[in-house]
């Protein structure tokens, strides 16, 4: 064969190879980025099954009285007061709270007054219970306007970052703001207070912290990679109390809310400008 007809042969097949390569190429595309809307959207379809609705609740291992009473979106006192609680708050597993009615003393779930042997609660790590609620709903209406200055606070960012959720009074609205950031990033105590409740018993929350600033007002940080603080633990603003992370979040975030005697209110309102 010719030289030149060899080549020509080579170049065709050459030609054919880079256009089935091409075509290859254009056929396979990245995943679509997480966007905004959706990570609303996300959040908005947990919230809806996230009501801890009904007149009772049985006490699960790794409750503490503060997740309960934040899950229902009421007053810790109004919830300890209506089942015969004391402080320190201790709870069982097994007992049957009142989330709604007049007061009256908690019961265990076989029928007697006789808590179990053990609270139900303790400062080891928890498994997400099974029948646990999920995402981030409340029973109840969120505030629509600040509470009055009572108890003030002196808050800070507890991480910044772009904001890519923000508070909704809506029913199946957002009650909190979502932080975006880097898996590892510290977390820090937006405020003084003590660490009620840090665990993953709350599906579709994560590794979930809770602190009390005072007698009115809570914050939660939610989706932690790695929590550092432990219950009881008294924190200052600005402490380094967990990791940022993803865990029970479709990405990389903060789940950040504050309740004011147990209801949402929208963290831009308190935190610094």
């Amino acid at each position: 064969m010719p030289s030149h007809l060899a080549d020509s042969a080579i170049c065709r097949v050459l030609l054919l190879l880079l256009c089935i390569l091409l075509t290859g190429c254009a056929g396979k595309s990245a995943p679509a980025p997480v966007t905004t809307l959706e990570i609303r959207q996300q959040s908005a379809a947990q919230q809806q099954r996230t009501q801890l609705s009904g007149n009772q609740y049985v006490v699960q291992r790794g409750d503490t009285l503060f997740s309960i009473a934040f899950r229902a979106g009421q007053d810790y006192r109004t919830l300890a007061s209506r089942n015969g609680i004391a402080a320190p708050y201790t709870i069982y597993p097994g007992q049957i709270l009142r989330l709604q009615g007049t007061g009256g003393q908690a019961v265990a779930a076989s029928g007697t007054n006789t808590p179990a042997s053990r609270p139900a609660t303790t400062t080891s790590a928890k498994s997400v219970a099974a029948n646990q609620q999920t995402g981030y709903g409340q029973a109840s209406t969120p505030l629509r306007t600040p509470p009055p200055a009572v108890g003030r606070v002196s808050w800070q960012w507890p991480i910044r970052g772009p904001i890519l959720a923000r508070f909704s009074t809506a029913e199946s609205g957002i009650k909190g703001i979502q932080i975006g950031g880097r898996d590892g990033s510290r977390i820090n105590a937006a405020a003084d207070g003590q660490v009620v409740y840090a665990g993953n018993a709350l599906r579709g929350y994560g590794n979930l912290i809770i602190i009390k600033h005072n007698d009115d007002y809570l914050s939660a940080y939610a989706h932690n990679k790695r929590i550092l603080v432990k219950e009881r633990q008294e924190v200052k603003a600005g402490q380094q109390i967990a990791e940022m992370g993803e865990t029970d979040a479709a990405s990389t975030r903060l789940h950040f809310e504050i309740r004011f005697r147990g209801k949402s209110v929208d963290p831009l309102r308190y935190l610094p400008k």
